[in-house]
């Protein structure tokens, strides 16, 4: 009986295909990646600068989340889903409480003065060259609170070194520590929120910085409801 010949397989075409396929996959396939907690760094001072101010307790709002994810703030503990009305009651002190900051009274005319008084430090050749960046930067925040008494009239906000100082333990979870960001981040997005639509009638998180247009009016808001949260170097905490 005749043997018959058996066909050669094409494994050209079939690589060809393969490689299709790859470059298929790399092109459709999306990647789960982590996101970061976006954060603006404080300005970076000279090394000779030397700053000689008492920071008052009632200035400071201390948060604190241990190895178990429990959450200490101004040595209570609490629940997490309690820290967004601390935070906006510490960013506002709707009560003039003692215990929370003493909030600035913002006016045009008191704006002008700061400007003209940080101006005259900046001409001034006595100044010493080390003060110069952080007096400019508060020149900056003076011109921004000046735009924002213009558009929406006196205001109060937080005093000048007034903060939320956040400090995790060593163990604590990405999770938890997530979590707390969220819920502070919360607190002041909910706050701009307000003020935009009593201003502009429109969200402060509708809008991009990267538009001309929405640039002043975030400016205005930030003036009114600063974001201030100072991230402490991780140390044990206890728990409870």
């Amino acid at each position: 009986m005749a043997k018959r010949k058996l066909e050669e397989i094409n494994a050209g075409s079939m690589a060809d295909i393969a490689f299709l396929l790859l470059i298929f996959f790399l092109v459709t396939t999306t990647m789960d990646t982590d996101e970061g907690i976006v954060r603006s760094l404080p300005q970076k001072l000279p090394p000779d600068y030397k700053m000689e101010v008492e920071i008052n307790e009632r200035d400071v709002f201390e948060v604190n989340l241990n190895s178990n994810d429990q959450l200490l703030v101004e040595s209570d503990y609490i629940q997490i889903g309690e820290l967004k009305g601390k935070i906006r009651e510490f960013l506002t002190n709707p009560y003039n409480s003692e215990n929370l900051p003493l909030m600035e009274e913002i006016t045009v005319e008191r704006a002008r003065q700061e400007i003209a008084n940080r101006k005259q430090l900046i001409d001034n050749p006595k100044t010493p060259a080390a003060s110069l960046g952080v007096i400019k930067s508060e020149l900056s925040d003076w011109e921004d609170k000046l735009a924002a008494a213009e558009k929406v009239g006196p205001f109060r906000t937080l005093p000048k070194l007034a903060i939320i100082s956040l400090r995790n333990d060593n163990g604590t979870s990405y999770k938890g520590y997530v979590e707390v960001q969220d819920q502070m981040q919360s607190a002041i997005n909910e706050l701009r929120n307000e003020w935009s639509q009593k201003v502009y009638g429109e969200n402060f998180t509708d809008w991009n910085s990267s538009n001309d247009s929405d640039k002043e009016k975030i400016k205005v808001i930030r003036a009114i409801v600063p974001q201030r949260i100072a991230e402490q170097e991780p140390k044990n905490i206890p728990a409870y």
